[in-house]
């Protein structure tokens, strides 16, 4: 009865703590890796460090507005260096 009950709360319970954890512990991996990147090759190879940052973008604990902020500081870089704007711009 309720102990049947109890023990398959618990059971939810840690599926549900385990989920969080593993998508928790990603997030801080994938940030450390792209701070490691930003530091160390920022000047070198910009396309690593802008892959690391759009790598965030893909974790399930990434709220939407802060994908979206991604996605607009991404939409600013130009990894290539290359500048290239539409004639009608002038």
């Amino acid at each position: 009865g309720d102990s049947k009950a109890a023990t398959s709360v618990r059971a939810i319970d840690k599926a549900n703590y385990d989920a969080m954890h593993k998508d928790y512990s990603e997030s801080v991996d994938a940030l450390q890796r792209a701070i490691a990147v930003l530091k160390k090759q920022a000047h070198d190879r910009p396309q690593a460090a802008l892959a690391q940052v759009s790598a965030l973008r893909s974790l399930s604990l990434i709220p939407a507005d802060a994908k979206k902020t991604i996605d607009l500081f991404l939409a600013q870089q130009d990894p290539e260096g290359l500048e290239v704007s539409a004639p009608e711009a002038y």
